[in-house]
């Protein structure tokens, strides 16, 4: 007969005890505190968090400026038309259009329920030999705390003009911003020597 050893007299309950010590210090894959481990853990959760103070600190300069949370506000004034000479029909809007707001806002359109016909977005240009080109443009830019203001040097509105109307009419438009929304203007007919 064999002697009995110091794990079988111990019974089951020491067998298990003894097999789970053995098992866990042969795992070699086993997580174990060293400090490579814990400074790598810290760079990880240190970087989101400074990334979130870099952008915390350049929201709170944005508000610091004035500039968080303040819309376009868009005003428009100085409403002319040109009236056109002769048979001529074509002809040209102008407005003065300026924004209080801490955001830019963008002209896309304007209309007219006096006008028949397109009205486009025009800028002019003078080209070399003093010719003067003009290009469609979808939209204008209204930059926050400044304003656009329309010239026959730049931009303008370009449109038919009715026969009946004379110097000192009022044609109704309604400019279409952005961010601004719908603004509703009269614009006095002109000759094109009465515009600023």
């Amino acid at each position: 007969m064999t002697a009995p050893t110091a794990a079988s007299t111990a019974g089951p309950t020491a067998e298990r005890a003894t097999e789970g010590r053995a098992e866990r210090t042969a795992d070699p894959r086993a997580w174990r505190p060293t400090r490579r481990r814990i400074a790598e853990s810290l760079f990880a959760a240190l970087a989101p968090i400074a990334a979130c103070g870099v952008a915390l600190g350049g929201l709170t300069t944005w508000v610091g400026s004035g500039s968080a949370g303040s819309p376009a506000r868009i005003a428009v004034a100085d409403g002319r038309v040109f009236l056109p000479y002769g048979d001529v029909r074509d002809t040209a809007a102008f407005f003065r259009i300026t924004n209080s707001g801490g955001a830019d806002d963008r002209l896309l359109k304007v209309t007219s329920s006096a006008v028949a016909g397109d009205m486009t977005l025009s800028r002019h240009r003078m080209t070399s030999g003093n010719a003067a080109s003009a290009q469609t443009v979808d939209s204008a830019r209204v930059p926050a705390d400044g304003g656009l203001a329309m010239s026959p040097y730049g931009l303008d509105v370009t449109l038919r003009a009715e026969p009946e109307w004379q110097t000192g009419t009022y044609v109704p438009f309604t400019l279409h911003f952005e961010r601004g929304g719908r603004i509703d203007v009269q614009a006095m007919v002109v000759r094109p020597g009465e515009i600023d």
